[in-house]
């Protein structure tokens, strides 16, 4: 998983509230179980049209936010279903970092496990951050320092539980928590072969 530490660049305004875990990957798209390959589809409905052509009006379709690695947006964000192919779909994108409100819990955890920073502060300090991104400024997210710093240099603190920032600054998912502890599973396996060699035969 990729590390994550300090982000500087613009962020995309999605100025909606309940934007679902259909919206950010439709339903169609789920057939496959690789992490890659699915950005193009992000946002797929709002994007595009019935016939593929691009939305201009849709904000990730504008010029100053096609490689945006942070996204705004309003309450509720990642809600409904619980399909992980959504935080697959914006990592595969560029996204590396959400600022909402709230979150769905489900898509709240599979953003951590993906290396994507779903990071939460009061809806007024959001609507601040949404301005400066509508008026392409670009933001600082410092996870060592747990800021986030807007266009107008006005510093924001958020928190986060130490063991998820543990993770994401060293680049640590599930595979790589485990493989952190590759010489105790080790010690134990030699140990085990000689007391009960039958588990391997």
């Amino acid at each position: 998983m990729q590390k994550f530490d300090k982000l500087t660049g613009p962020a995309a305004p999605l100025n909606m509230v309940n934007v679902d875990t259909d919206a950010i990957i439709p339903k169609q798209f789920l057939k496959t179980i690789e992490r890659t390959g699915l950005g193009k589809f992000l946002f797929n409905d709002l994007r595009f049209t019935p016939d593929g052509a691009e939305k201009p009006d849709f904000v990730l379709n504008k010029p100053a936010y096609r490689h945006a690695q942070i996204l705004v947006a309003g309450e509720n964000f990642g809600c409904g279903s619980s399909r992980e192919h959504a935080p697959w779909s914006l990592l595969d994108f560029g996204i590396r970092c959400v600022i909402a409100p709230s979150y769905a819990d489900i898509f709240y955890n599979n953003c951590f496990k993906n290396g994507i920073l779903p990071l939460v502060l009061p809806k007024e300090q959001v609507e601040e951050l949404m301005k400066d991104a509508e008026a392409g400024l670009e933001l600082t997210i410092d996870l060592q320092k747990q800021t986030v710093t807007g266009g107008n240099r006005k510093e924001y603190k958020f928190d986060i539980d130490p063991f998820r920032k543990k993770c994401l600054l060293n680049g640590l998912d599930d595979i790589g928590l485990t493989l952190e502890k590759e010489k105790t599973i080790s010690t134990f396996e030699d140990a085990q072969k000689t007391k009960q060699p039958w588990l391997y035969g």
